[in-house]
């Protein structure tokens, strides 16, 4: 499981390395509304979430760094990968299978918030498909960019796994 994260966190290196300061931050109206930095940095967050969360006992999605220098600096991006992937090296079986309180607010009309029991290994399963669904996003802000982007950036393990079984039928 944690290979498999790992996997995850090298698509936003490969990606990182691959585009300009200037690609990364732009925002291109009125298609997006955000820049690829932005989605960068939301996913960065959420790994920050379950790292913060195991050491304080509860994992909180919602504290997010809006407007932070990852947003504006792939190298800080990529320095960041890499904090996150040191400390998922480090995990063991053991953590993966630790219980937690996940925190998380429920509505758009008021303050609601709903506290569930979790465990690492699981919020470590959303954490990385929540990435590759903003990979998704972040590659068609690339495609309004150039006609240049990695065309599997972006793809589920399911997808994957799918298209790989339909090429080998053909």
């Amino acid at each position: 499981m944690i290979t498999s994260q790992i996997e995850i966190l090298e698509q936003a290196r490969l990606y990182l390395r691959s585009i300009t300061q200037e690609e990364y931050v732009e925002i291109i109206s009125p298609n997006f509304i955000s820049s690829a930095g932005s989605h960068i940095r939301h996913i960065i967050d959420h790994y920050q979430s379950v790292i913060s969360g195991i050491e304080s006992g509860v994992i909180d999605y919602d504290l997010r760094l809006r407007g932070s220098k990852v947003e504006e600096n792939p190298q800080l991006a990529l320095n960041k990968f890499d904090e996150i992937e040191a400390w998922m090296s480090n995990l063991t079986h053991s953590d993966l299978n630790q219980t937690i309180s996940l925190s998380t607010e429920v509505s758009t009309s008021t303050k609601e918030l709903q506290i569930v029991q979790t465990s690492l290994a699981r919020e470590l399963i959303f954490v990385g498909s929540h990435a590759v669904h903003h990979y998704a996003m972040i590659t068609q802000i690339t495609f309004a960019q150039t006609t240049t982007a990695n065309t599997s950036f972006g793809i589920a393990p399911a997808t994957a796994t799918y298209l790989r079984e339909k090429n080998a039928s053909a």
